[in-house]
């Protein structure tokens, strides 16, 4: 049960924490390592996966806990990118950006209810190519915005992140219809 790839997951979950304190003191060094860690755990959420089906060690546990992982750390790096502020004095997620992020919070609510509304009826919701694509520009756009704060003179590293952002909102809301309409077709 507590294979490799399930470890893998299991660290990324323990690691919010870390992340969370990192981010709530927000100097240039902590945004730095902060950096760090986050690549690592990015990281660890491709192997995870990637040792799984490799070594034919897909569980129930892995399955369940992948998601969840990836959920809580991008709830929690939002959350804390909107309340912390760069040397300037702003947030780092601020005015219109915050819709962005909002977006992004809702939908992964939205689907995680659908998910678990059609489990008992048996219905799966697979991840699609375009929501792989979400996931990847949500990443590099948390990562950037948090590298922003680790280089607070380099206004263009601040400025891809946001621009990810909203990239990953888009998509967001795409397959985030995608996963209604499903969802949908099995409610009375």
């Amino acid at each position: 049960m507590l294979s490799l790839p399930n470890l893998l997951t299991l660290s990324r979950i323990l690691a919010v924490p870390i992340l969370v304190f990192l981010l709530w003191r927000p100097a240039p060094l902590d945004y730095a390592i902060t950096f760090v860690l986050y690549c690592i755990v990015g990281i660890t959420d491709y192997f995870d996966g990637y040792l799984a089906r490799a070594q034919g060690q897909i569980s129930r546990l892995g399955q369940f806990l992948d998601p969840i992982a990836d959920k809580v750390m991008v709830a929690a790096v939002i959350m804390m990118l909107v309340s912390t502020r760069k040397s300037s004095g702003e947030p780092i997620i601020h005015g219109l950006h915050i819709l962005p992020a909002l977006t992004i919070l809702l939908r992964e609510m939205i689907v995680s209810g659908l998910r678990e509304f059609l489990a008992p009826l048996h219905v799966s919701m697979p991840v699609s190519r375009l929501a792989k694509w979400k996931t990847t520009f949500q990443l590099v756009a948390l990562g950037a915005l948090i590298l922003a704060g680790a280089v607070p003179r380099e206004e263009w590293v601040h400025a891809v992140g946001l621009a990810s952002l909203w990239a990953a909102a888009t998509l967001t809301l795409i397959t985030g219809w995608d996963y209604l309409r499903t969802g949908i077709k099995h409610m009375d």
